[in-house]
Order: C-alpha cells, then sequence, then structure tokens
C-alpha cells in the first residue's frame, strides 16, 4: 500500500455545504495537501438563487478548514458554456506543482476545459465524474440521450480516474464500456456527525407546535425544491388519495410550483392538512427533519439526492420513486419496499397509508436508516478519493 502524499487541487464552481466539509476532512488527511480553487463565491456570498426563487445565503460556515482561493470568473456568470470562464485556473495548475486536479465544474464549462487541459500539459492526473445514474435528460428530451451514448464514452476516458458519488452511477459508467478498476465510487454524503448532535438537540413537540400539528399527529414531509420535475403534486395526490387519519404534509422549500400546489390542496379538500413552510436554510433542517414521521422524494430525475442522507441522520425514513440516485444504496438496503414506481400515485398512496398505519415499522425503519447513514460517511468519501489517486499512481508506474 502506497504512503505517498498528494498535492492535490479541487476545482469547485462555488462554494457548497455538502463538499465543503469533504474539503476540510480532506484537507486534515495525513496523504492529502490539498488546495480549492472556486470559480465563484456564489452561497458563501448572497444571491438570488432562480430555483428557489428567492436569495440565498447558507447560514453555515462554506470557507472554514481548508485553504482556498477564488479565482475571478470572466464569464457571464449563467448556465451557458462561458459561465464559468475562469482563465486564473491556467496559472494556477502550472505553477503548483500539483499530482492531481480533482474537477467539479462539470464538463459544460470552459473552466473544465481549461482545468483539464493545463494538467494534462503539466503531467498531473484529472480526476472528475458525473451524478447521473442514467442517460435521461431532466427536459425529457429525447436527443440528448442519445448524444450522452455516443459523447460520454469518450468524454469519460479522459479522466485519469472517474470519481462517481454512488454505484448506481457506476454502473452507468460501466454500461457505457468504462473498465471497473477507471471507476471509483466516492459516497456522495454529509457532515452526519453535525446532523446527529443537531437533531438531538430538537424540541420535536415545539416544532410541531410551531407548524399547528399536534403532537399525536402523523407527519409525511417534503424536502426539496417545488419545481415540476420534483413531482411535489404526486405526492400532495397521493397523500390526499391516502386518507391518513391524523396526517398532516409539510412542505419545506420554495419554487416555481407553490402556488399550484396550495391551489391544489384546497380543491382536493386537505389545505387544513397541508403546511408550506418555504424556504429553509442549513440550521434550520434538522429539526424539520427530526420533527416528521416520513419523508417522500417522488422525483422523475434526481441523480443522489443528499436530502435523503439528511433525514436519515435525523432517523427519519424516506420513500423514494425509482428515479432518485440514492435508491440503490441508501433505501435499498434498509428495506426495498420503500422504492415506488415514479409517477405510481396510488402505489406511492397505498405506502403513505400502510407506514401510518404500523407504529412498529416506523419506528424499526428509524433506527435501520440511522444504522444505514454511519457507513456512508464523509470519511468513507475521503478514503475513497485517496483509493483513486492511488489508484492513478499505480497506473502511472506501469506506463
Amino acid at each position: 500500500m502506497s504512503n505517498r502524499r498528494y498535492r492535490v487541487l479541487a476545482v469547485a464552481s462555488h462554494p457548497v455545504q455538502y463538499m465543503t466539509q469533504i474539503f476540510r476532512r480532506m484537507a486534515r488527511h495525513p496523504r492529502l495537501d490539498l488546495k480549492v480553487a472556486y470559480c465563484t463565491l456564489r452561497g458563501a456570498q448572497e444571491g438570488y438563487d432562480p430555483e428557489f426563487g428567492a436569495n440565498v445565503k447558507w447560514d453555515v460556515p462554506l470557507l472554514d478548514g481548508y485553504d482556498w482561493v477564488h479565482v475571478p470568473n470572466k464569464g457571464s456568470g449563467d448556465e451557458s458554456f462561458l459561465g464559468l470562464n475562469n482563465p486564473g485556473l491556467w496559472s494556477l495548475i502550472r505553477d503548483g506543482n500539483f499530482d492531481a486536479i480533482l474537477v467539479f465544474t462539470g464538463y459544460r464549462r470552459i473552466s473544465f476545459w481549461t482545468a483539464w487541459l493545463r494538467a494534462k500539459l503539466s503531467g498531473a492526473a484529472v480526476l472528475f465524474g458525473a451524478d447521473a445514474a442514467s442517460l435521461e435528460s431532466r427536459d425529457g428530451s429525447s436527443l440528448k440521450p442519445l448524444v450522452k451514448k455516443v459523447f460520454w464514452p469518450i468524454l469519460f476516458r479522459l479522466a485519469s480516474q472517474v470519481i462517481v458519488p454512488s454505484t448506481a452511477t457506476k454502473e452507468l459508467m460501466l454500461s457505457l464500456g468504462l473498465l471497473p478498476e477507471r471507476v471509483t465510487v466516492t459516497p456522495y454524503s454529509v457532515d452526519n456527525e453535525w446532523w446527529f448532535a443537531k437533531s438531538a438537540e430538537v424540541n420535536r413537540a415545539k416544532i410541531r407546535e410551531s407548524w399547528g400539528i399536534p403532537p399525536d399527529g402523523i407527519v409525511t414531509l417534503f424536502c426539496a425544491k417545488l419545481q415540476a420535475w420534483k413531482r411535489p403534486l404526486d405526492l400532495l395526490r397521493a397523500f390526499a388519495e391516502a386518507k391518513i387519519d391524523r396526517g398532516f404534509l409539510v412542505f419545506a422549500g420554495s419554487g416555481p410550483q407553490q402556488q399550484e400546489l396550495e391551489q391544489a390542496a384546497r380543491s382536493l379538500g386537505i389545505g387544513e392538512r397541508v403546511r408550506f413552510l418555504g424556504f429553509i436554510n442549513q440550521t434550520q433542517l434538522p429539526g424539520v427533519y427530526t420533527a416528521a414521521d416520513l419523508m417522500v422524494l417522488p422525483s422523475e430525475y434526481e441523480p443522489f439526492a443528499v436530502v435523503v442522507n439528511e433525514a436519515y441522520c435525523c432517523g427519519c425514513p424516506v420513500v423514494v420513486s425509482d428515479r432518485v440516485g440514492a435508491g440503490p444504496d441508501l433505501v435499498k438496503p434498509v428495506d426495498p419496499s420503500l422504492i415506488y414506481r415514479v409517477g405510481d400515485v396510488s402505489q406511492l398512496a397505498g405506502l403513505l397509508r400502510e407506514l401510518a398505519g404500523n407504529s412498529t415499522r416506523l419506528e424499526g425503519l428509524t433506527a435501520a436508516v440511522r444504522e444505514r447513514i454511519r457507513v456512508w460517511s464523509p470519511e468513507a468519501n475521503v478514503s475513497a478519493v485517496v483509493e483513486a489517486l492511488d489508484a492513478t499512481e499505480a497506473r502511472r508506474k506501469k506506463k
């Protein structure tokens, strides 16, 4: 086993709470000398998020505990190819004497290609990947999957090692012809210990009281942006069909479908049992998950869904559609029956009815999800990154 210490540059589009806790652990790892290059500081600085429909600045520290640098963005800042254009990456990589570059910007940005090309010219390994669990497109395009089927095998062979967040994504890569030894699962994880600690502090009854829900109410939670591909209307209709005694449905999140959901709740005659909390910042989320009995994620497109990780840390079981990438790694090991066919409102209603009527089963699931999330951890993610670096180094030595 190698004991080499690697000098690593991680190139990220912006600070994200899920990645910063990984970077902190990487910075403390004895075999990693880490620097993070941010192409923008969105998230650490307040800015408008069109998907939330609100100004967003995360209320947890994003820039503490690791070495980072902001590389100015000369691009437009939008989602286009030129939205991220960070020419300063060229000199940073050229002069940095890095062993490896981890690229988290996505290949659709020019900054990705700047980092990839300069790394190759510098002789550094380049590790990147994707989080998709299928070739399907979020917008339902029939052309994009065909293009990906041709382009992605070429693209991912450009990586020294492909790093992916789930077994579903690894299976996708293998289906495209990549060799198993060239793909490493780096578990998509949250800061488990932080979530455990914050959940333990929650006054469940008090939070429910603030929602106008009695202590003996059965709370089903939706926690995501209120967007069409998340299919929140499916959950609303399933909840109405399930007719759960003492049941309440809570939507935590904002987005373009909120008004439609509010109108639908009234027309279905369940308006008094549905709560809309709006945008919930990070420090408030442990209370939301801990106060719920069950969470549902009905998405038709969901590469992974770290909300499942968060809910599990708070002891909240989760039902997901079969399009949610976290299903095979987190939900199936707990109970395969908690995965249902996307869009099947009646099947979902049956699951809600069954779970709400079986408190013993819900209690067992609470223990099971906490046990499962302990092994799907940020420490496992960092260890996998080191294994990926070792694999690229071993391959280099064989040449």
